[in-house]
Protein backbone atom coordinates (compact mmCIF):
# COMPACT_ATOMS: atom_id res chain seq x y z
CA UNK A 1 0.00 0.00 0.00
CA UNK A 2 1.68 3.23 -0.87
CA UNK A 3 1.05 6.79 0.90
CA UNK A 4 -0.62 9.42 -0.62
CA UNK A 5 0.67 12.91 0.26
CA UNK A 6 -1.22 15.67 0.75
CA UNK A 7 -1.22 18.73 -1.04
CA UNK A 8 0.11 20.68 2.07
CA UNK A 9 3.04 18.53 2.62
CA UNK A 10 3.67 18.82 -1.68
CA UNK A 11 4.02 22.15 -1.27
CA UNK A 12 5.86 22.13 1.57
CA UNK A 13 8.20 19.59 0.20
CA UNK A 14 8.47 21.59 -3.19
CA UNK A 15 9.73 24.40 -0.92
CA UNK A 16 12.58 22.80 0.39
CA UNK A 17 16.00 23.40 -1.42
CA UNK A 18 17.92 20.13 -1.71
CA UNK A 19 21.33 20.19 0.67
CA UNK A 20 23.85 19.08 -2.47
CA UNK A 21 23.25 18.68 -5.73
CA UNK A 22 23.46 14.39 -5.49
CA UNK A 23 19.95 14.70 -3.22
CA UNK A 24 18.46 17.11 -5.81
CA UNK A 25 19.29 14.40 -8.37
CA UNK A 26 18.61 11.59 -6.20
CA UNK A 27 15.05 12.86 -5.85
CA UNK A 28 14.66 14.12 -9.04
CA UNK A 29 15.48 10.46 -10.39
CA UNK A 30 12.72 9.28 -8.04
CA UNK A 31 10.16 11.55 -9.21
CA UNK A 32 10.87 10.79 -13.19
CA UNK A 33 10.42 7.10 -11.77
CA UNK A 34 7.40 8.34 -10.29
CA UNK A 35 6.16 10.16 -13.24
CA UNK A 36 6.72 7.65 -15.83
CA UNK A 37 5.10 4.87 -13.70
CA UNK A 38 1.62 6.75 -14.47
CA UNK A 39 0.47 5.51 -11.17
CA UNK A 40 -0.59 9.16 -9.68
CA UNK A 41 -3.27 11.03 -9.63
CA UNK A 42 -3.52 14.25 -12.25
CA UNK A 43 -2.69 17.05 -9.64
CA UNK A 44 0.53 14.94 -8.30
CA UNK A 45 1.51 15.04 -11.79
CA UNK A 46 1.24 18.74 -11.86
CA UNK A 47 3.39 19.00 -8.05
CA UNK A 48 5.43 16.37 -9.17
CA UNK A 49 6.52 17.96 -12.57
CA UNK A 50 7.09 21.52 -10.86
CA UNK A 51 8.83 20.12 -8.26
CA UNK A 52 10.95 18.07 -11.31
CA UNK A 53 11.37 21.99 -12.94
CA UNK A 54 12.64 23.07 -9.21
CA UNK A 55 15.25 20.09 -9.19
CA UNK A 56 16.43 20.62 -12.31
CA UNK A 57 17.23 24.19 -12.49
CA UNK A 58 18.77 23.49 -9.25
CA UNK A 59 21.02 20.93 -10.89
CA UNK A 60 21.65 23.25 -13.68
CA UNK A 61 22.90 26.38 -11.71
CA UNK A 62 24.98 24.18 -9.64
CA UNK A 63 27.23 22.42 -12.47
CA UNK A 64 27.10 26.16 -14.15
CA UNK A 65 28.94 27.62 -10.69
CA UNK A 66 31.97 24.29 -10.80
CA UNK A 67 32.09 25.05 -14.54
CA UNK A 68 32.56 28.61 -13.97
CA UNK A 69 34.93 27.98 -10.90
CA UNK A 70 37.09 25.13 -13.28
CA UNK A 71 37.51 27.90 -15.95
CA UNK A 72 38.73 30.10 -13.20
CA UNK A 73 40.95 27.37 -12.47
CA UNK A 74 42.09 27.33 -16.06
CA UNK A 75 42.74 30.89 -16.51
CA UNK A 76 45.26 30.51 -13.78
CA UNK A 77 47.64 28.64 -15.83
CA UNK A 78 46.80 25.07 -14.23
CA UNK A 79 47.33 22.37 -16.65
CA UNK A 80 44.47 20.49 -17.77
CA UNK A 81 44.77 16.70 -16.61
CA UNK A 82 44.87 14.22 -19.08
CA UNK A 83 44.86 10.62 -19.01
CA UNK A 84 47.30 8.82 -20.44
Amino acid sequence: MSKASSPTAERASAAVKPVSYEAALQELEQLVAQLESGQMPLEQLLSGYQRGAQLLGFCRDKLAAVEDQIKVLDETGLKTWTQD
